[in-house]
């Protein structure tokens, strides 16, 4: 299958020479799984012809923001419409998830609450799955037909479904270890000295980004989101 990859932003020169850019964060999670991906840089103004263009489709981070007034947001939003009408599976990951609530009707904001930084707990359908964030902008108010499927404290609205084939979700399964070390050197300062010191302590801590990732690329396959749901279902002996 054909995963068009969408990607909003870049990394800086250091962290993809130590780790990869989004391409290749993805690569890691989904190529495992049966996925070759094809990149288009929205970033740059570049768009595919239309939603046929990839089997599926995955809207990365970014360092902007969605409410930012930049040339390739009115059309990445229009986009994100083609595809659902085309009934194209698709999933937004951080800003694609932030993306496609503005796209719908939903509001975006700077959480004054400030930054989630590092593994964080989340609660999804009945499970705790543990992934790394990396934000300060959430969803504050979700649009009408999101349908809400799960968040902690911090992140009220961390996984929305939009009918069968729409997955977006706030925290980010594709970081690991490494590069979020990187991103607490690089944005520690927007924590506490005893929440940074906390986050660096969990860098190397299990976490669920393998059964998200399972979930995830389920419903890219065109499974329905709620019925791919069973692969978050931790493994019995």
């Amino acid at each position: 299958m054909i995963l068009g990859i969408l990607q909003t932003g870049r990394v800086s020169d250091e962290a993809r020479a130590l780790y990869g850019g989004y391409p290749e964060m993805f690569a890691r999670l989904f190529e495992p799984r049966g996925f070759e991906q094809r990149v288009w840089m929205v970033v740059d103004g570049e768009f595919p012809d239309g939603p046929d263009a990839a089997d599926a489709w995955l809207i990365t981070g970014s360092p902007h923001g969605v409410y930012e007034d930049r040339p390739w947001i009115a059309p990445l939003e229009r986009l994100i419409h083609e595809i659902r009408d085309a009934d194209r599976p698709l999933v937004g990951i951080c800003f694609g998830h932030q993306i496609v609530a503005q796209a719908f009707g939903g509001r975006v904001e700077k959480y004054e609450g400030g930054w989630a930084l590092g593994r964080r707990d989340y609660q999804i359908a009945g499970q705790t799955l543990a992934m790394n964030a990396a934000h300060q902008d959430q969803v504050v108010e979700p649009p009408a037909g999101a349908e809400h499927l799960g968040g902690n404290a911090f992140t009220k609205h961390a996984v929305l479904a939009y009918g069968d084939h729409i997955l977006t979700v706030q925290p980010h399964p594709e970081i690991e270890a490494g590069f979020m070390g990187y991103l607490l050197r690089l944005r520690g300062t927007h924590l506490s000295p005893e929440e940074l010191e906390a986050a660096i302590a969990e860098l190397e801590a299990k976490n669920d980004a393998d059964r998200a990732a399972d979930w995830i690329a389920e419903v890219l396959r065109g499974t329905p989101v709620k019925r791919a749901m069973s692969r978050l279902e931790p493994a019995t002996a």
